[in-house]
């Protein structure tokens, strides 16, 4: 896979020391920004999912006019959650 480089960032001496504090052993400041930037695109990509989800459960429920109780629809987590707990523990 090819790379590329990112601009650079300009912070402040006192966040660029807290970043090199927090420095696992081995590691090096570019790897934590690498990490970084991985974690919050895959975070504002799944909140771009959501807000997507979102956005068709409400068409769909203002296509078909059909709701659900917020107490129904915790309860289905609360059993979604409970058996997926189940799964991975045992």
């Amino acid at each position: 896979m090819k790379t590329t480089s990112l601009p650079a960032v300009r912070v402040s001496e006192a966040l660029r020391a807290a970043a090199e504090d927090v420095l696992a052993e081995g590691e090096s400041l570019s790897s934590l920004i690498e990490e970084s930037l991985r974690r919050a695109v895959e975070h504002r990509q799944i909140q771009a999912a959501f807000v997507a989800r979102a956005a068709e459960s409400r068409a769909e429920t203002e296509r078909t006019g059909v709701l659900y109780p917020a107490a129904q629809v915790h309860a289905e987590m609360r059993a979604m959650t409970a058996a997926r707990r189940k799964q991975l523990l045992g």
